[in-house]
């Protein structure tokens, strides 16, 4: 894959893009805030969210009535509304990812299953951090960079370069670097020098190498080719997963290795991962990312699940 050729922030300064330099700006100054006072700023824009993007709220709503068709509709909506909050706190989580002090960061989390990485690269092993899509991800990673050795991290462009260049700068201060997510040569060339890759495939696929397969019970496109990674990569995957805490700031939880993984069956090495996101999500079902359509795309005979979002609005 050829190598994209970089912009630098300052050659988005065109007026269409001073919106979003507005709100670096204001991300910037809500560092000086207290952390209580962030968080609390972040869930009320999340309210907001919450109460206007009519669209994006049915996803959510849809996605929990499909994962935990055990609650009540009142308790998916009161779900989806904490997951805006989570949302709104996760912006807030991004300025401190860039710019937050060590000092303050190191006193917010707790990190537990280190040795795990440490052991793995001691071994000589490449090791993939295997994560998914937490609203606190962005905050993680800074954090995991202050107390392990340095690593690389996947990033996904978005249609605004403005803000592909804000997310990925954003990682480039916990990372040794950023690798696109198509672009697996970089990957495995990391993996292959020893340096940890930081990799979230649960809600990325590309067809030639996904299935379907179950996510909390239903049917979703699932990429299948991080076992295939590892072995090109000659590596173990160590799965990696934050989580905010309700009395404020954050753990972070590095598990050993996946045991035989990778094996000779995509299928069972994706289940695998699966299994453990499934298990991570329900200790906080709020703070996976539901906005996301996960059921989406899928194969006939299987349903749209999204044909009819405004009944969940």
């Amino acid at each position: 894959m050829q190598r994209e050729r970089r912009k630098p922030l300052y050659y988005f300064w065109a007026p269409k893009h001073w919106p979003l330099w507005c709100g670096l700006g204001l991300l910037r100054l809500s560092c000086w805030l207290p952390f209580e006072t962030q968080i609390a700023l972040g869930k009320l824009i999340g309210r907001i969210g919450h109460r206007f993007a009519a669209r994006r709220r049915a996803i959510t709503r849809r996605n929990l009535a499909l994962a935990f068709p055990e609650l009540s509709t009142d308790e998916r909506n009161a779900l989806a509304l904490a997951h805006f909050e989570s949302l709104g706190a996760s912006l807030m989580e991004m300025g401190l990812g860039r710019w937050a002090s060590d000092e303050k960061l190191l006193r917010l989390t707790r990190i537990e299953g280190v040795e795990n990485l440490e052991r793995a690269t001691r071994d000589g092993a490449g090791v993939i951090l295997l994560s998914a899509h937490f609203t606190s991800l962005e905050i993680s990673g800074r954090v995991l960079s202050l107390n392990c050795p340095p690593f690389d991290v996947v990033y996904r462009r978005n249609r605004n370069e403005f803000m592909t260049e804000i997310l990925r700068t954003g990682r480039e201060v916990s990372g040794r670097r950023s690798i696109e997510k198509n672009d697996i040569k970089s990957m495995i060339r990391s993996l292959r020098e020893g340096t940890p890759v930081w990799y979230a495939p649960d809600q990325s696929y590309n067809r030639k190498k996904s299935a379907v397969l179950p996510f909390f019970g239903v049917p979703a496109m699932t990429n299948t080719a991080t076992g295939a990674l590892a072995r090109l990569g000659r590596a173990v995957a160590i799965p990696f997963f934050p989580r905010r805490l309700p009395e404020g700031g954050y753990l972070l939880t590095l598990l050993p290795p996946i045991e035989n993984f990778p094996s000779d069956d995509p299928i069972e090495d994706t289940k695998k991962y699966l299994a453990l996101v499934e298990e991570q999500v329900r200790l906080a079902p709020e703070q996976y990312y539901w906005v996301h359509r996960r059921y989406k795309d899928l194969p006939d005979p299987l349903p749209d699940y999204y044909a009819d979002l405004d009944a969940w609005k």
